[in-house]
């Protein structure tokens, strides 16, 4: 609020995180669910009675958007396992860990909660079938998409996978590769997000008491990122006037002209 008294920028942009990682670790409908909602609640009540003080008189508009949703998940797939027990994937043991080992695998995925981008060594076509065919059997998948096929999301980018995977709502997908914990690398048990080939929502799931994370990836129970289907997977903008909003839905993409618009009052 310092910056909001002293200088009075035209606009301010905030993460508030409250809806996500209690949501993911136990569950939208959960009671730390609820709990997290009552507190970000709070805090946006805090934020708009000092902003509107900071303001005094000024036109102080809000927009509240919610990235994405997290939707309840019961299942999750293991795609790395599923390409290293197909041959596509190898590992190098350096002591006790077994470690990714990229130059020799022909396909290897990276996983993002509910969907990853499988890249496959020189895009060699015959893996990239292999791939598809034995992702698209794997419990918990509801769609694969190979090559051309990814234009379907706008995932046919030259960055993109391959071969891109999407869980059913119900699902996610997790990085692991190994079998065995007791052969997990070590820093699958610590917060090391640039070490990890993907999102690790067991990060959530810190234990104190052993000082790490624990590696039962069947406690998360909630996740978001696959397409669309049902209401209840789609987002809220929620504003404090009334004209700000058009009628009808919005894409994420057109949120930010939207902001912009919102000079054109001043």
């Amino acid at each position: 609020m310092h910056a909001a008294r002293a200088f009075q920028p035209e606009f301010f942009y905030i993460y508030l995180p409250h809806l996500d990682y209690a949501a993911q670790r136990t569950g939208p409908d959960s009671p730390p669910a609820y709990t997290a909602l009552q507190e970000l609640d709070a805090v946006i009540g805090r934020l708009i009675a000092d902003l509107q003080d900071a303001y005094g008189t000024r036109d102080v508009r809000y927009l509240a958007a919610s990235e994405y949703v997290i939707t309840e998940v019961e299942h999750v797939s293991y795609p790395n396992r599923v390409l290293r027990d197909a041959g596509l994937l190898h590992v190098r043991r350096e002591q006790h860990q077994e470690l990714l080992d990229l130059e020799r695998s022909r396909a290897w995925a990276l996983v993002d909660h509910q969907f990853s981008h499988v890249f496959v060594q020189d895009a060699d076509p015959h893996a990239m079938r292999d791939v598809t065919q034995c992702l698209a059997q794997t419990p918990g998948m509801a769609e694969v998409l190979c090559g051309d096929q990814r234009a379907k999301y706008a995932l046919d980018h030259p960055r993109a996978g391959e071969v891109i995977a999407i869980s059913q709502a119900s699902s996610w997908q997790a990085y692991y590769w190994w079998s065995d914990d007791a052969q997990a690398p070590d820093f699958a048990r610590r917060v090391d997000i640039h070490r990890k080939p993907g999102y690790d929502p067991m990060e959530l799931c810190w234990d104190h008491a052993t000082r790490g994370i624990p590696l039962d990836a069947t406690r998360v129970r909630g996740s978001h990122g696959a397409p669309v289907t049902r209401d209840v997977q789609r987002g809220v903008l929620l504003s404090s006037h009334a004209d700000m909003l058009p009628n009808g839905g919005l894409r994420d993409v057109d949120v930010a002209p939207l902001v912009l618009r919102q000079f054109e009052r001043m």
